[in-house]
């Protein structure tokens, strides 16, 4: 057993990741417009209802448009250098195709970032995190209409403008390669998964790509300093045996997701997508400079990682595991999560030198982290707390991975464990799908008082970053 000493830089970024759809609450105050989230009461697995409905968790949140100061005083205390959060589309331009924006929305933001400042934690913003405005689904069927880039490119250039002194750090879209499986969530696509054609969902995949680039190019205008990245869902695929067919099948399901990062980092379409396009009848529509935007490249590739799934070219054994959200057969070396999720630390090590070696650009991990049922009980001292070894556990192993990835030679800026307070869930919508330091006293019942509890974790995690990693532990 020994400690990881000096494997973290000078300046790591360390902190913790949320959403505005999955904290805020507030859905329909100070101006706010729906977003697709509003009317999908059971996350990204369940059907969207007509109108927002009573047992929707996200709608009231974990109440965050209201105490934010005081979660933001409590991420301070863990010694965050960064916080991680989206801007909810719908409270800049509730419409999404309003020509003014909604002022008492920009404000809003104007003091959450004043207030990670005032503590000198350096806001990462999300523009789009899977909550497209309402109407520009509806009305438009999201991103498969081409005028959606028009609305995009006003809305940040607002938020650009407006915070260009607050925030240095961008993503463009959240896990873009997610739209693939979950297009409603993800891209705001109104038409229903099952009749979407391949067609117009790579169409979509385009205008989502351009209006990325765009942002890039558009940021850069308004401050040279802005540091813009794209933001990928990660998951390696692992051939199920050394069979050749195993291993090309690998190479198949990654390129899928690579797809995107490789257009982000390179500025133009891999020449592989030729074959997938013509397998599939589908011809992008390039618009006249289309090809000359790709070419504003990302500063860097940011990603989630929650899982590795593993591929296989025989049909028989293609049996896709229950938790594994995106697909992929579960890996018989590997234990699950509470919710079917494979934990796989060295996983992260693959896929942070997978994409190093790749794109040759700064990396960031901006989503990590165990969802789990965590019980509130009350300590020695009287103090309701949460003992979540297991969560520890599983963020010392993967962060000791990241150290071993750092040795490696891979350059990363920073890493946020994905809900750093306990929020809703996206896949589900439950609360009682834990991922914080923070336990939130909120249940998917809507019960309780929304109080705040530092569990074990929080402490942890403290120690970790005051010691710039040299607290964690390799067992291995």
């Amino acid at each position: 057993m020994q400690n990881n000493i000096n494997k973290f830089p000078d300046g790591f970024l360390w902190g913790g990741a949320v959403a505005a759809n999955q904290c805020e609450g507030a859905y329909n105050e100070d101006g706010k417009g729906l977003s697709t989230q509003d009317i999908a009461p059971r996350g990204i697995m369940g059907a969207i209802t007509e109108e927002p409905t009573e047992d929707n968790m996200k709608l009231i949140g974990i109440d965050f448009y209201h105490r934010y100061k005081e979660d933001i005083k409590l991420f301070a205390e863990m010694g965050f250098k960064t916080f991680r959060t989206s801007i909810a589309w719908s409270r800049i331009f509730p419409n999404g195709d309003d020509v003014e924006p909604n002022e008492k929305g920009l404000q809003f933001y104007d003091n959450l970032f004043d207030e990670c400042l005032k503590y000198g934690i350096e806001p990462l913003v999300t523009i789009s995190h899977y909550e497209t405005p309402l109407e520009l689904s509806k009305n438009y069927d999201g991103w498969v209409n081409r005028k959606l880039i028009g609305f995009f490119e006003n809305y940040a250039r607002t938020i650009f403008t407006r915070y260009k002194n607050k925030v240095k750090y961008w993503l463009t879209f959240n896990e873009i390669n997610s739209a693939t499986h979950f297009p409603y969530m993800s891209a705001g696509i109104w038409t229903p998964k099952e009749q979407l054609s391949k067609q117009d969902l790579y169409q979509a995949m385009h205008h989502e790509l351009v209006a990325s680039a765009l942002a890039v190019k558009i940021g850069h205008e308004i401050n040279p300093e802005f540091k813009i990245g794209c933001m990928v869902l990660g998951i390696p695929n692992y051939p199920l045996t050394p069979k050749p067919s195993d291993v090309l099948k690998a190479m198949e399901q990654d390129r899928v997701n690579l797809f995107f990062g490789d257009v982000h980092a390179r500025g133009e379409y891999p020449r592989y997508m030729n074959r997938f396009f013509k397998e599939n009848n589908i011809e992008i529509k390039m618009e006249p400079g289309d090809k000359e935007i790709l070419k504003h490249t990302v500063d860097f590739i940011s990603f989630s990682y929650y899982m590795s799934a593993c591929a296989t070219g025989d049909p028989e054994k293609d049996i896709r595991g229950k938790g594994n959200l995106i697909g992929g057969v579960p890996n018989p070396y590997l234990k699950a999560s509470d919710w079917g999720w494979q934990i796989d630390p060295q996983g992260l090590r693959y896929i942070l030198n997978q994409f190093y070696d790749r794109y040759q650009k700064p990396l960031f991990i901006v989503e990590n982290g165990l969802g789990a049922f965590d019980e509130l009980i009350t300590d020695e001292n009287g103090n309701k707390t949460v003992n979540d070894d297991y969560r520890i556990q599983y963020l010392n192993d993967h962060l000791v991975q990241v150290a071993e990835a750092i040795e490696d030679g891979v350059e990363l800026w920073g890493y946020t464990t994905w809900g750093c307070i306990d929020l809703v869930s996206a896949s589900t919508a439950e609360l009682r799908k834990r991922y914080g330091f923070i336990y939130v006293d909120r249940h998917d019942d809507g019960t309780g008082t929304l109080e705040r509890y530092k569990k074990k974790s929080f402490y942890w995690y403290k120690e970790v970053i005051s010691t710039n990693g040299k607290s964690l532990i390799n067992n291995n």
